[in-house]
């Protein structure tokens, strides 16, 4: 992946006046980290806290200041779609950290909330907020670009958890350090780069609109880890209805065996199974590759 272009947002970018003026604050040069993409868990898990710097966005294209310590008023209020972000940030936060502490069917059940929490804000990125931001900005493609990798690797370190053997806690540990990492790290290039970025090209009434699209696909998305689908439309909005379908199955079945024992936790345990293998039939369909990034696409979906 190159690196973003560098300097200043075309003056045509935006006729609107933006949410407000930012001072610089960092003036490093565009990084070059390769290109992040998806594999084994065993080869997700090898990447250090060292290397996460040199994918950080971070340091490319224009120099912006942070959104992470801005009011709900410099976000453009509360129903514009910075601040509408920085809420499912903080309520991230919380649950990386209780994941981490937890063990057993409690740090399951924080999974699950997590997985719905970032599968949901990740398909209205994709869907809505992205596209605005490519067609915003002149480097747009390349900033979203990373964000994606980053999501297709969270794809597949949730499928590995979800696969991983439960006498194994050693192991699924390894996951969670990575993943815990992973999605701090994409926090971070979002409030550092891109949406500060996004601030700057938009109106506040634009951003009170996109936000609104935005939340209206964030309630109606899938739950669940997709690798094999396109991480950019037309793909992703095409295999939203029926994945959020078989998703919200899989949770209220998975809720109901956490809960229960004996023949009913084994009656559930197999009907998520198999609304799994559906979910891995639907990932191939052709139609919802379209759109993808050769960099984020997987030879082949998880849950076959």
């Amino acid at each position: 992946m190159s690196s973003p272009a560098g300097g200043t947002i075309n003056a045509s970018t935006s006729a609107t006046t933006p949410v407000r003026e930012r001072e610089p604050s960092c003036s490093s040069e565009s990084c070059r980290g390769c290109v992040g993409g998806p594999g084994a868990a065993r080869r997700l898990v090898q990447v250090s806290a060292g290397n996460d710097a040199s994918h950080s966005l971070r340091g490319r294209g224009r120099p912006v200041s942070s959104i992470a310590n801005d009011t709900v008023a410099d976000l453009g209020g509360h129903g514009s779609v910075l601040a509408r972000q920085k809420r499912d940030h903080i309520t991230l936060n919380g649950l990386l950290e209780q994941v981490q502490r937890a063990r057993g069917a409690e740090q399951d059940e924080i999974l699950t909330q997590i997985w719905r929490l970032v599968f949901r804000h990740a398909y209205a990125e994709e869907t809505v907020l992205w596209p605005a931001m490519r067609a915003a900005l002149p480097d747009g493609d390349a900033l979203t670009l990373r964000v994606e990798q980053e999501y297709q690797e969270v794809n597949d370190l949730a499928a590995a958890l979800d696969a991983a053997a439960p006498d194994d806690p050693d192991a699924r540990q390894v996951l969670i350090s990575r993943l815990v990492t992973l999605l701090r790290q994409d926090v971070r290039d979002e409030e550092d780069v891109l949406l500060p970025r996004l601030a700057h090209a938009m109106s506040t009434r634009q951003l009170q609109r996109l936000g609104l699209t935005w939340e209206i696909v964030r309630r109606t998305a899938p739950t669940r880890p997709h690798p094999g689908v396109s991480r950019r439309p037309p793909g992703n909005a095409l295999a939203a209805l029926p994945l959020a379908v078989v998703d919200h199955g899989r949770d209220g079945l998975d809720r109901a065996a956490r809960r229960s024992s004996g023949l009913p936790r084994a009656a559930a345990v197999t009907a998520s199974r198999s609304l799994a293998a559906i979910a891995g039939r639907i990932e191939r369909i052709g139609a919802l590759t379209r759109g993808e990034d050769a960099s984020t696409r997987v030879r082949t979906a998880v849950g076959a």
